[in-house]
């Protein structure tokens, strides 16, 4: 049977954005992430983080660096009674620093790579699956799929799903926080 899941963006979703942010202790939290990933949790909902880490390529961090930052995070999530499923990341970028990164790849949001290969490895039925991020670029996979999605915070302006309901647009939803959109989602399965 397949499964559905939560595609999530890392940065500006789950935790404040910083940019370029690769040390433990300037992360933090989101407020109202850790009961939202609950809530989406408990619904049945894989959790599957899928994040553009371009400082990799611009050489601002390594990739044990980041590898570091998202075992803690797990780690604190889990303390938290949550499991994300998986945690998907691509490292490239077009114009990198860094030659073995500098790629015009197939995994850089919006490209769908990242989301591809989550469907593939967890058998996911993509039309019961949503995205939750603070870019458009982070609800790619709704444009060719009939996956819903919703942008949150104050990153791109929410008037731009106003202004075009037509395509990728008419599929994603603005929500102050990442803990509204749960709670929409859930309550779509009452």
């Amino acid at each position: 049977m397949k499964q559905k899941a939560v595609f999530l963006d890392r940065d500006g979703t789950i935790n404040v954005e910083k940019d370029y942010l690769y040390k433990i202790d300037e992360f933090e939290f989101l407020p109202g992430v850790i009961e939202a990933l609950r809530l989406l949790q408990d619904a049945n909902y894989l959790l599957i983080i899928i994040t553009n880490q371009s400082g990799i390529a611009r050489g601002f961090y390594s990739v044990d660096d980041y590898k570091k930052l998202n075992v803690w995070m797990l780690e604190e999530l889990k303390k938290n009674s949550v499991d994300i499923s998986a945690v998907y990341y691509c490292p490239h970028h077009p114009s990198a620093k860094i030659n073995k990164y500098r790629i015009d790849c197939d995994c850089r949001k919006p490209k769908l790579g990242m989301f591809e290969k989550a469907i593939m490895d967890f058998d996911l039925d993509v039309n019961s699956c949503y995205t939750i991020g603070d870019r458009i670029r982070d609800s790619a996979i709704c444009e060719s799929t009939n996956c819903h999605g919703y942008l949150i915070g104050q990153t791109e302006k929410p008037d731009l799903i106003e202004e075009v309901k037509q395509g990728i647009f008419a599929r994603i939803k603005y929500s102050s926080s990442l803990l509204e959109a749960a709670k929409d989602i859930i309550s779509k399965q009452t």
